[in-house]
């Protein structure tokens, strides 16, 4: 089937980061797919040929070498945004990481109000408008993705009011009683406003946002839509998903199946495996500690479990990070020093990111995945965990906190903060009979499947899409026949550099 668009009719993706980063090697510039779940899965999503993708270059660009980076990344439609040190201090390690993600995930006494941080953020936002406006024509559908942009919107709008403008929030919309402690808030509100769709991962996050939208940005509110200035905002749960294809692919691999076997010659007990990002939000303290009380409840289980415990490293310099590595490096020490026997380990810990493959197998062959972020807009994990087990031999433990429970409702689900239960459900996921994990798995495999990386693509661009044109107010956009032509799966990046699951 011929694809239809055309240069006219672009979707511009905004993100803080490209899908790919640069890096200097003894003055070579390369390129490295970025680390990070939304770069992953929006990789799969855009087409490399009629779409633009602007975003940060993942590192600071010496004033004489921008043009070359730019011409560099010019090839895959990718347009980079600049940032000196400074600015990736305050934005984005400051603003966005020390206040809108401890805030957004409940940890209230983690964010710190600095006024310079919010200059930053302000300055940056600004950037990335700008640039988008460099390219951007009353044609062009434009995406902003996630909490470090979410000034862009109002900015754009501003700058012209006929621009089709869609935002969409990766991360948890807190309640109004945690937002309204955000100094800015209203400056927040009135940026998201900005745009004509507001997309969210769960119905709470929707109903949190127009909370604050009506009591702070001062919007009506009817059963879909908010109206700002009379102007109608399209306000929506998109839960976001993975390329289900892609991993099934994976995990099917010649490559992939010799590395699991490999595992399981050297792994003869049991696998059970947790991958996260180094972060306070992902419950990784409480899953020790599950698992201590676990071993020490189940005597029956020792020795016949190996806890694979993958760590990405993140921010470990910033000190209630470090804090968090330090107590999670003793949790470790201590359980496998009372519990481990001279030939067995109960966790294998590893603190670094894992190629595909390796990744892949450990998905296929794991009979425990151990998904429980105390609080989590979404977690892929959980998915890409249920895409890849093809033999249908695990069960999937998962937080309520995390947005995948609203979805995969066949899981084991807990809540990790009650250690007692957790224990307990380890168990029973490690005792669960085969029939019913191929019941239960197959079951959530079709929902992902369904509702995979594209599907979700789609229905928030037909929503965007078919927004009221800015031109003539009374006439719809009509949504082009064509639409699952231009999510194309073929968005080529570099094979180099490590793989991070959807953390």
């Amino acid at each position: 089937m011929k694809d239809t668009w055309d240069t006219q009719k672009r979707i511009i993706n905004v993100s803080n980061r490209l899908p790919v980063k640069i890096t200097v090697t003894d003055g070579d510039i390369s390129l490295q797919n970025s680390d990070g779940g939304l770069a992953t899965g929006l990789g799969s999503v855009f087409n490399k040929y009629k779409n633009i993708w602007i975003g940060w270059p993942g590192a600071e660009v010496d004033g004489l070498r921008k043009m070359e980076v730019e011409e560099l990344l010019k090839p895959d439609h990718l347009f980079p945004v600049f940032l000196s040190k400074k600015e990736i201090d305050n934005f984005y390690e400051g603003f966005s990481n020390e206040i809108i993600w401890p805030l957004f995930h409940y940890f209230t006494s983690y964010s710190v109000y600095d006024p310079e941080y919010w200059d930053a953020y302000v300055k940056v936002n600004q950037k990335f408008a700008d640039e988008v406006l460099e390219h951007a024509t009353e044609e062009d559908t434009i995406w902003v993705q996630d909490y470090q942009l979410m000034l862009v919107p109002q900015m754009l709008r501003q700058a012209n009011p006929k621009l089709r403008i869609g935002y969409f929030h990766h991360i948890p919309f807190p309640s109004s009683d945690v937002f309204k402690a955000l100094p800015w808030k209203e400056q927040i509100i009135n940026g998201l406003l900005g745009a004509d769709v507001i997309g969210f991962q769960t119905n709470n996050d929707v109903s949190h946002f127009k909370n604050a939208a009506v009591k702070i940005g001062g919007a009506s509110i009817g059963t879909d839509k908010l109206t700002v200035s009379d102007r109608p905002v399209q306000v929506s749960c998109f839960p976001i998903s993975i390329d289900y294809e892609k991993y099934r692919a994976l995990a099917q691999s010649a490559e992939t199946k010799r590395i699991a076997q490999k595992l399981q010659k050297q792994i003869d007990t049991k696998i059970m495996i947790s991958i996260d990002r180094l972060d306070y939000s992902k419950g990784i303290i409480q899953r020790l500690q599950a698992f201590e009380l676990f071993l020490k409840n189940y005597e029956e289980w020792r020795g016949k479990v190996t806890f694979i415990h993958l760590v990405v490293p993140s921010r470990e310099n910033v000190g209630g990070y470090k804090q968090l590595k330090q107590e999670m490096n003793r949790l470790i020490t201590d359980i496998n020093g009372k519990y481990g026997t001279f030939d067995w380990q109960p966790i294998r810990h590893f603190y670094r990111s894992f190629p595909p493959n390796m990744l892949s197998a450990l998905y296929s062959t794991a009979d425990l995945a151990v998904v429980t972020p105390i609080v989590d807009g979404m977690n892929l994990v959980s998915k890409e965990y249920i895409a890849s087990n093809i033999n249908l031999n695990g069960a999937l433990l998962l937080s309520e906190g995390a947005g995948a429970a609203n979805e995969l409702t066949e899981s084991i689900l807990v809540n990790p903060n009650d250690i007692t239960s957790f224990a307990e459900k380890i168990s029973y996921g490690l005792n669960m009979p085969i029939d019913q994990k191929q019941k239960t798995l197959l079951a959530m495999q079709k929902k992902v499947e369904r509702a995979n990386i594209f599907t979700w693509a789609n229905n928030f661009l037909d929503k965007l899409i078919n927004v009221p044109s800015k031109k003539t107010s009374t006439k719809l956009v009509k949504i082009d026949s064509m639409l699952p032509g231009r999510i194309d799966t073929q968005f080529t990046l570099p094979t180099n550099g490590a793989f991070v699951a959807g953390l």
